[in-house]
C-alpha cells in the first residue's frame, strides 16, 4: 500500500479535509434537471424521478460489489464500491455509485458507519451516518403509525377479529437496544388498550424498509404497503394492512422518503444512497428506484449488496434483479488477505503477521463465492483490497490462484489512493462487461418452498440437505394453503460461514441447513426462512463506539467512523 499524508488520519479527519462542490454542481454534473433537485443544505438533495421522465434515454450496466464470506475484522467492501466508482469515471465512463443508507443503531455501537474509508469515501460523511435526509425517521414512523392503528383496532371492538398471540408485525426503532427486544404494551387499565406481549425491532429489520426499497414507484409502494400481512386472525386467516384501512397514511409518511438521496464522493462522482434492509432477514441492498434512476442518468452504476455473494448477491440477483429488472453485466467480489488467512485457520488477533500458507489454505472460500457468480451467468472480478500490512508474497498467492482458474483480479489500494489506486480493477471491470453474459436465476418462481431453498443450498452453500423445525413445517402448511409458495426464498443466516454455523469457517460440505422459523413477508415480496440465533434488535458491546463521540466546539463531529 502506498503511503500517504493521510495514514494515520482517521476516515473521519480524511473526510472533514474534502473540498465538496455544492450539490448543484453534482447534479448537474449528473444530468439531472433543475425542477428535479430538491435540496437539503449545501450538499445534499432528493431527486424527483418523477421530473426525469422526459430525459430516461440510458439503461446503464449495473455493476454489482459483493464480496467473499465476511469477518469481523472487516472487509472494505463499501470503500471497494467507492473507489471502484472514482476509477471509473476517472476513465471517461459516466459513472454513478448508488449504497444503502447507513443505521444510526449500529454507528454507535461496533460497526461505525457506513460511508467507506481513507480517500473512497462519500459525503458528508458524518450528515450521511446521523439522520441523513430523515428517511430512516419517515420509515420508523409508518411502522410505528401502522402498530398504533393495530392496537387501537383492538382496542375499540377488534372488528376483523385479530388474534393479539398471532400479531408477526412489531414497532421499531433506529437504535441498537436489547431492552426492547421483549416488551408488554396494553397495562394501565382499560383505557390503555389490550394487554399483549410483543417486542422492537431496528428500522433497518422492519417489512416498510424492504417494501420501501424493492417498490419501484410510488404507486407499487402503496400496492406493497397494502399487502404487508400483520398477524392473523381467531380463524387464523392473515390480516393486512389494506384489511386495516391503514395503507394511505402510511404511503403519505413515505412519499417524499420515497425520493432518492444525492451526494457525492471525495472525488466528485454523484451518488444515489437510499435505503438500507438487512442483508439476512431482508435483501441488503439500497432501493430499485435509487439503482434504476441512477441507470437512466449513466453508462454505469456501481452499486452493493450486503456480506458475501451468498447472501446479499443471491438475494440481488433472485430477489430485487427479479422484482426490478436490474440484473448486473458484472460482479466484483471483495476480498482481502486477512480473511483469506482468517478462513485459512487464523485467529483474528494474529492476522497482521505474514502467513502465505494460510492465504492458500482460505482460497477454497473465495472459490466458491467465485463460482456462485458464474451460476447466474456472470462473470465475476476478484477486488483484492489491500491493507498495510499484506505483504507482495501474500498478494501474489491470490493473483496467480486467479490467473491459473481464469478469474479476473485486480489488487487495489482504494483507501489510500482512492480511485487512482482501482485503476487496474476498473479495467478488469470494464473487460468483464464487455464479455458475453447470460445472466439467470438459480430458481423458478413456479418451484415450492422447498424447492428453492434446497437449491440455494445445494448450489450457493455447499450443503446436501434441508431440516425444517416443527413451527417451520407448520408454516410451510400455513404459505402454501394461502398462496404465497410462488414467492422468491430469503434465507436469514449467519454471515461468517455458507452454513448456519458462524464457527463453520472455509468452504464446508456435506452439511444440513436448519430452518427453525419461516415468515411471510407479503408486501416485499418473499418468504424469510430463519436459520440459528438470529436477533432482528442488536445490542450495544460493551464499549459502544458512542462512548467516543462527542462534538467540538465549532460543532464538527468527533469520533464517528
Amino acid at each position: 500500500m502506498a503511503t500517504t499524508p493521510e495514514a494515520d488520519m482517521s476516515d473521519l479527519a480524511i473526510a472533514s479535509r474534502a473540498i465538496l462542490k455544492p450539490i448543484s454542481e453534482i447534479a448537474t454534473a449528473a444530468g439531472i434537471p433543475e425542477p428535479a433537485v430538491e435540496p437539503y443544505g449545501r450538499f445534499k438533495a432528493k431527486v424527483d424521478p418523477s421530473q426525469l421522465e422526459g430525459i430516461r434515454a440510458r439503461r446503464g450496466q449495473v455493476v454489482l460489489v459483493s464480496g467473499m464470506s465476511p469477518t469481523p475484522a472487516g472487509e472494505g467492501k463499501t470503500t471497494m464500491v467507492v473507489g471502484l466508482g472514482d476509477a471509473l469515471a476517472a476513465t471517461g465512463a459516466k459513472t454513478m455509485i448508488a449504497l444503502r443508507e447507513p443505521s444510526v443503531g449500529p454507528s454507535f455501537g461496533m460497526k461505525g458507519g457506513a460511508t467507506g474509508g481513507g480517500q473512497s469515501q462519500v459525503l458528508p460523511m458524518d450528515e450521511i451516518n446521523l439522520h441523513f435526509t430523515g428517511d430512516f425517521h419517515a420509515i420508523t414512523s409508518a411502522n410505528n403509525l401502522l402498530m398504533a392503528m393495530v392496537d387501537n383496532h383492538l382496542h375499540h371492538g377488534n372488528q376483523l377479529g385479530i388474534d393479539p398471540r398471532r400479531i408477526t408485525f412489531k414497532r421499531v426503532v433506529d437504535m441498537n437496544d436489547r431492552a426492547l427486544r421483549t416488551v408488554v404494551v396494553g397495562l394501565g387499565g382499560p383505557a390503555d388498550g389490550v394487554p399483549r406481549e410483543t417486542g422492537f425491532e431496528i428500522t433497518a429489520a422492519s417489512e416498510v424498509m424492504a417494501v420501501f426499497c424493492l417498490a419501484t414507484g410510488l404507486e407499487d409502494l402503496r400496492k406493497r404497503l397494502g399487502r404487508m400481512t400483520i398477524g392473523y386472525s381467531y380463524s387464523k386467516q392473515p390480516v393486512t394492512v389494506d384489511d386495516l384501512g391503514a395503507t394511505g397514511a402510511l404511503t403519505l409518511l413515505l412519499k417524499e422518503a420515497i425520493k432518492p438521496n444525492l451526494v457525492q464522493s471525495i472525488a466528485g462522482t454523484p451518488a444515489f444512497i437510499h435505503g438500507g434492509p438487512f442483508a439476512n432477514i431482508a435483501h441488503g441492498c439500497n432501493s430499485a428506484i435509487a439503482t434504476n434512476t441512477a441507470r437512466s442518468l449513466a453508462d454505469i452504476v456501481v452499486t452493493e449488496a450486503g456480506f458475501g455473494t451468498d447472501l446479499g448477491a443471491e438475494k440481488f440477483m433472485d430477489i430485487k434483479a427479479r422484482y426490478a429488472d436490474c440484473a448486473p453485466s458484472a460482479v466484483m467480489i471483495t476480498s482481502t488477505i486477512r480473511a483469506l488467512k482468517m478462513h485459512g485457520g487464523v485467529a483474528k488477533e494474529d492476522l497482521g503477521a505474514e502467513n502465505v500458507e494460510a492465504v492458500r489454505a482460505g482460497l477454497p472460500n473465495l472459490a466458491r463465492h467465485a463460482s456462485i457468480i458464474q451460476k447466474f451467468g456472470i462473470p465475476p472480478v476478484i477486488g483484492l483490497n489491500q491493507f498495510g500490512t499484506d505483504s507482495q508474497a501474500e498478494l501474489k498467492v491470490v493473483t496467480d490462484w486467479a490467473a491459473e482458474h481464469g478469474v479476473a483480479c485486480a489488487v487495489a489500494d482504494v483507501w489510500g489512493q482512492g480511485g487512482a489506486g482501482a485503476e487496474a480493477l476498473a479495467q478488469e471491470v470494464l473487460r468483464a462487461i464487455g464479455s458475453p453474459a447470460d445472466f439467470n436465476h438459480l430458481y423458478e418462481l413456479d418451484q415450492s418452498v422447498e424447492e428453492k431453498i434446497l437449491t440455494l443450498v445445494r448450489e450457493v452453500y455447499g450443503g446436501e440437505g434441508v431440516e425444517y423445525s416443527t413451527k417451520a413445517q407448520r408454516m410451510l402448511k400455513q404459505i402454501h394453503a394461502n398462496g404465497w409458495d410462488r414467492l422468491p426464498v430469503c434465507i436469514a443466516k449467519t454471515q461468517y460461514s455458507f452454513s448456519d454455523d458462524p464457527q463453520l469457517l472455509g468452504a464446508p460440505s456435506g452439511f444440513r441447513l436448519q430452518i427453525r422459523e419461516l415468515i411471510p413477508k407479503t408486501g416485499a415480496g418473499f418468504i424469510v426462512a430463519i436459520t440459528g440465533a438470529l436477533t432482528t434488535m442488536p445490542g450495544l458491546p460493551k464499549s459502544p463506539a458512542a462512548l467516543r463521540m462527542d462534538v467540538d466546539q465549532a460543532g464538527k463531529a468527533v469520533g464517528l467512523s
